[in-house]
């Protein structure tokens, strides 16, 4: 992973449930995970001009007992089977499978690794010596949002997942706006090119 050469010092960040993959609730079984069509497509366009693309997940259904993580584990690897029959690839995977208050230590935790907070926007800038001030997240809830700014990056909301949903009934009350709402991965993804010139 940390050998294969990047055109840009900048990532863009992806959240997993109802960004890349169907919204289905909790992913308690493999069969419930599938992609939202032009995730994959989006996330190869990033890769074809060497942009890093990294997943950045929140697994409480382990700390809640829902799940161990060698189900997180194994949908995780599915994804990848999925997205590299289309051509595309996520360059890291971070999941936290931590909750504040739910379920027995070491699962119940206050970490820094749990969205919004910023932990795995760190990891990644420390693992890929990236500029998160040049950087994007992408997801379908105000949270992922939050979660760019906690780390200097930047927002982008897609409609798909619960997205929809929180820009119709919640945005009232949202602390700051997305960069950008787009329809889906592929859309955030050509805004990305557009603002970056590629």
């Amino acid at each position: 992973m940390a050998a294969r050469r990047f055109n840009h010092n900048w990532a863009v960040f992806l959240d997993r449930d109802g960004t890349v993959t169907e919204e289905v609730g909790y992913v308690n079984h493999l069969s419930r995970l599938n992609l939202i069509p032009g995730a994959a497509e989006g996330i190869r366009l990033l890769n074809d001009v060497g942009v890093p693309v990294i997943l950045a997940t929140n697994q409480a259904g382990v700390a809640r007992g829902y799940f161990d993580e060698h189900l997180v584990k194994a949908a995780l690897e599915k994804l990848g089977s999925m997205l590299g029959a289309l051509g595309a690839r996520l360059d890291a995977v971070y999941y936290c499978p931590h909750h504040p208050a739910a379920g027995e230590p070491p699962y119940r935790a206050d970490c820094d690794c749990r969205k919004p907070k910023p932990g795995m926007l760190l990891r990644g800038a420390k693992e890929f010596g990236l500029d998160l001030s040049r950087s994007y997240v992408i997801g379908d809830k105000i949270s992922d949002v939050y979660f760019a700014k906690a780390g200097g990056a930047k927002g982008i909301l897609v409609t798909t997942g619960y997205g929809l949903g929180e820009l119709a009934h919640q945005r009232a009350g949202w602390r700051c706006e997305p960069h950008a709402i787009v329809p889906d991965v592929y859309a955030a993804s050509r805004w990305i090119f557009e603002k970056e010139g590629l």
